[in-house]
């Protein structure tokens, strides 16, 4: 039978309703943002034209689209659609998907997309159960999530997965966004509102690209300023003011618009740890100190544990200074020992001082290239033998043919020669067995003058062997 109040309860759902997913796209065209992906000619635009979708994972920050754009594949497919979160869906509820799934293929043709937002909370139980269907077909996995899947996902679902970044929106797309919402009748519509441009530029600002974030500033931005206007007038409820307001006008102001958002949230979670230091160590590496102190800055804002970033200093140090300015290295570790016991909020100085050194340092990651390419020769190569002078006098191998009481005798050429005992204090001794060099100093700071000096060693000690000047 059918329910007579069925059409008044989903009236009353749809009224409260956020505008945010009021405004959710209906179709490709409609969403904003993520040309990279759904641009002309871009991979995800291509399979949702030809109808090709397979098990996707999409991931980047929050209200960024990810829903939106599962819903909207959903219906430009044909597809059903069907939501659950990674965290609360359950065994049983898998399999009773999977049934469904499979009755609605029997019967009227249709595939299923199963979209599972917070993909990574997805258990090993859960996708033991759902994916041999995902394989088969039956069902269509779109994942969401806002950490890195490559960190935070199983490898099972990574593996029969095409994974999609989504990105922040510019602030020209959270504008448009905004501008639609204000335009559209789903949004506001129907009321005669005004919404200046520096209100405009805060949202697009301070929402970090966020669109829900934009939308919900605007909605709060709107209805506080309707029910004020009610107050006034003596309306008693909001849709007394909504109806007033339809004909008089409402303007939202820059004012309003940053009491509406109030203070910008820093989008800070896996990829922003990860994205963030590396941008600090680039700009360190490229000698741009405002820009490394702006990423330290933003890492200590949105709680970053300072001694992370000390400790990446140091590192670099070694790193992309190295010998060019010796000095860095001790710089870099004291900086670390002052974090340490100084804490937050003063150590973010203490980090600022070490950082703009080291940027405007000369670089070098000679001794970096050295020992990897050392390392190199270690791994794939025959080990050398360390040379018999060379040796620890009392660990020296015995010589099988002179009895096993007996150490080995040295010949003459092979005896290790004491550098403070000859002039210059340079021998022609060889400390490795073979040619090879894998210290090679750059001409940056004081590298220059070791890179002088090294050549004129290696021409010294060629020439006590006898090797050419």
């Amino acid at each position: 039978m059918n329910d007579l109040w069925a059409a008044r309860r989903e009236d009353a759902r749809r009224g409260v309703e956020p505008l945010a997913v009021r405004m959710r796209p209906r179709s490709i065209d409609e969403v904003v943002g993520q040309t990279h992906l759904l641009g002309p000619g871009k991979l995800l635009r291509r399979m949702i034209d030809a109808d090709t979708i397979t098990s996707l994972i999409l991931h980047g920050p929050p209200g960024t689209g990810k829903t939106t754009l599962a819903c909207v594949i959903a219906g430009a497919t044909g597809r059903r659609f069907v939501r659950e979160n990674a965290a609360s869906v359950g065994v049983k509820r898998i399999r009773e998907l999977i049934d469904e799934a499979d009755r609605n293929l029997g019967d009227t043709g249709r595939r299923t997309i199963l979209f599972l937002d917070e993909i990574h909370r997805f258990t090993k139980a859960q996708q033991d159960v759902l994916l041999g269907d995902v394989e088969r077909g039956l069902i269509t996995l779109i994942g969401a999530t806002t950490e890195n899947p490559l960190f935070s996902v199983n490898s099972a679902l990574i593996s029969r997965s095409t994974l999609f970044r989504l990105e922040p929106l510019t602030e020209d797309e959270i504008v448009e966004v905004v501008r639609r919402a204000i335009r559209d009748p789903r949004g506001f519509g129907g009321l005669n509102l005004n919404v200046t441009d520096d209100a405009l530029r805060v949202w697009a600002v301070k929402s970090e690209g966020d669109a829900r974030r934009a939308l919900n500033a605007l909605e709060v931005a709107v209805l506080s300023t309707v029910d004020a206007e009610s107050e006034q007038s003596g309306g008693s409820d909001r849709s007394d003011a909504s109806r007033r307001s339809a004909s008089a006008s409402i303007e939202i102001d820059k004012q309003i618009a940053e009491d509406s958002i109030q203070q910008k949230v820093a989008v800070y979670g896996d990829d922003g740890h990860y994205d963030a230091i590396s941008a600090m160590i680039k700009s360190v590496r490229g000698s741009d100190p405002d820009a490394a102190v702006y990423w330290i800055a933003r890492m200590l804002d949105a709680g970053e544990d300072p001694r992370f970033i000390a400790r990446r200093l140091a590192i670099l140090a070694s790193e992309d200074i190295g010998n060019a300015d010796p000095r860095g290295v001790v710089i870099a570790q004291s900086c670390w020992d002052l974090v340490e016991r100084i804490g937050m909020p003063e150590a973010r100085i203490t980090l600022s001082q070490c950082a703009t050194y080291l940027a405007c340092a000369p670089k070098s990651n000679a001794a970096y290239r050295a020992i990897d390419a050392a390392l190199k020769d270690v791994r794939e190569g025959r080990v050398l033998p360390v040379p018999l002078y060379l040796r620890d006098k009392n660990t020296s191998p015995v010589d099988a043919g002179s009895g096993a009481g007996n150490r080995v005798r040295l010949v003459e050429n092979e005896k290790y020669e004491y550098s403070h005992g000859v002039e210059g204090g340079l021998t022609g001794q060889d400390y490795l067995g073979v040619e090879k060099v894998y210290y090679e100093p750059s001409g940056e700071g004081a590298e220059r003058a070791m890179r002088e000096r090294l050549d004129e060693v290696r021409r010294r000690r060629r020439a006590r062997r006898g090797d050419g000047s």
